[in-house]
């Protein structure tokens, strides 16, 4: 009976037990939170902050100074990017003007000039005192309030979902910005005409499909390039750099 029940115990352990690859040098995979399993993220990007999943190919974190300031604002863009993608969707599907049009019909009678220098004032207040608020606590804020959380539903998890809400609504609006630049149609018009005939509406036969293609190619040699270069490394230098900065 003892050794029915270690049974299960033993073959755990060698499922368990590491395999060593013969004639060959098998580098370990990151952990689950990288981006591309099989590399090492940057030494700066230790899961720490919220959404860090060790990409930074340009190296762009590597200032231990500016490296919060960089994480706050993304979260500022990815913030605003999901008001954008909102409002864009809204007063797409409500017949309102379209979104690049809705500049002109909101400033009415407005003079520009005015309209300007009031803006210029008053989100020149607001981002001072976000910044100095920032610095201050390490959290966003408005005004005084620092962290913002009305609601009370600051949490890690939260912040998580927020930031790669932000980064999908940055991309959405990058894409919405682009369609009306290549199509001159709205997100719900283009959809519109994909959905009639995806085969020959869509951005493989836009104008720039050639260079969507090209984009597509590049984006998925990338992450084999990084992990070669790691993998031929002769461990020379204390960190993969794909770029000299």
């Amino acid at each position: 009976m003892a050794a029915i029940c270690t049974l299960p115990v033993a073959l755990r352990a060698s499922v368990r037990a590491p395999v060593k690859a013969r004639g060959m040098s098998v580098k370990a995979a990151a952990g689950p939170q990288h981006w591309l399993p099989g590399s090492e993220p940057p030494a700066y990007l230790d899961g720490t902050m919220a959404g860090d999943y060790g990409f930074d190919p340009l190296r762009l974190g590597q200032n231990a100074e500016t490296l919060p300031y960089l994480q706050e604002a993304e979260l500022m863009n990815g913030r605003w990017a999901m008001h954008a993608t909102a409002g864009i969707l809204f007063t797409d599907a409500v017949g309102l003007p379209k979104f690049w049009e809705a500049g002109d019909a909101a400033l009415g009678d407005w003079d520009l000039k005015t309209l300007v220098a009031i803006q210029v004032v008053v989100m020149g207040f607001l981002e001072a005192a976000r910044i100095r608020g920032f610095y201050a606590t390490g959290e966003s804020g408005v005004v005084g309030n620092f962290p913002f959380d009305p609601s009370g539903q600051d949490s890690p998890a939260m912040k998580v979902k927020e930031i790669k809400n932000g980064r999908l609504a940055m991309m959405s609006f990058l894409g919405m910005v682009s369609q009306y630049a290549v199509t001159g149609t709205s997100p719900l018009e283009g959809l519109k005409a994909h959905m009639a005939n995806p085969t020959q509406v869509n951005i493989f036969t836009s104008s720039v499909g050639n260079e969507f293609v090209a984009a597509i190619i590049f984006c998925s040699i990338a992450p084999c390039y990084f992990v070669l270069q790691e993998q031929i490394s002769d461990g020379s230098d204390d960190e993969f750099r794909p770029i000299p900065w």
